[in-house]
């Protein structure tokens, strides 16, 4: 099974232990400080707790280029980064306030997002069109599947979907495509378009 960074790397980082081990950290921490980075980019709702930010298509494309476990072992630092105190959560937030607040499920449901898009993507489904449609639009449902229950808490069973699905719809659609489009296109310019992962 191969992920993206996988097929990029170099044979020499790749086939040694302790190259590996360095190339693996470095993706990880990569991949944690693009979701960080994407969660700046935060427009806040009147009537919402929860921002609309970049986050979902860094998760997504984070988790299919790195694969199942880093990209989860990535989501995870992004939450220790968090907690910890840097400012990483949506326009700047951190802390475990924010881990426990009202947006907490969809910080929370990154790990798993991560885990199962990049199980798909080893599997070769972000190698064509179609197959990562499926696969990315499979990891907004599970955030959507972990956030909205926790959302509920806050704000009410009857106004869970008015505040933290329903405006966001659209745009995580666009997020989808938008990472189904990247994905081919990637896998093509590193020479290994449509090819199955081994």
């Amino acid at each position: 099974m191969t992920a993206l960074t996988d097929a990029i790397a170099p044979a020499s980082w790749r086939d040694r232990a302790a190259p590996r081990l360095l190339l693996d950290a470095g993706l990880v921490l990569g991949g944690s400080l693009l979701v960080a980075l994407s969660a700046q980019l935060a427009l806040r709702l009147p009537f919402t707790p929860v921002p609309v930010t970049g986050q979902p298509l860094a998760v997504l494309l984070v988790a299919a280029a790195l694969g199942s476990r880093r990209g989860a072992l990535a989501m995870a630092l992004y939450l220790a980064e968090g907690a910890a105190g840097l400012p990483v959560f949506a326009g700047g937030g951190c802390c475990v306030p924010w881990l426990l607040g009202p947006t907490a499920g969809y910080l929370w449901s990154y790990p798993l997002v991560a885990y199962v898009v990049g199980a798909l993507a080893e599997r070769g489904w972000d190698r064509h069109p179609l197959t990562a449609i499926a696969a990315m639009l499979l990891g907004t449902g599970l955030i959507y599947l972990v956030a909205l229950p926790w959302l509920a808490g806050f704000v009410g069973a009857a106004d869970v979907l008015r505040t933290g699905l329903y405006p966001f719809v659209v745009g995580d659609l666009l997020k989808v495509v938008l990472a189904a489009l990247l994905l081919p296109s990637a896998w093509a310019l590193a020479g290994r378009g449509g090819r199955a992962a081994r």
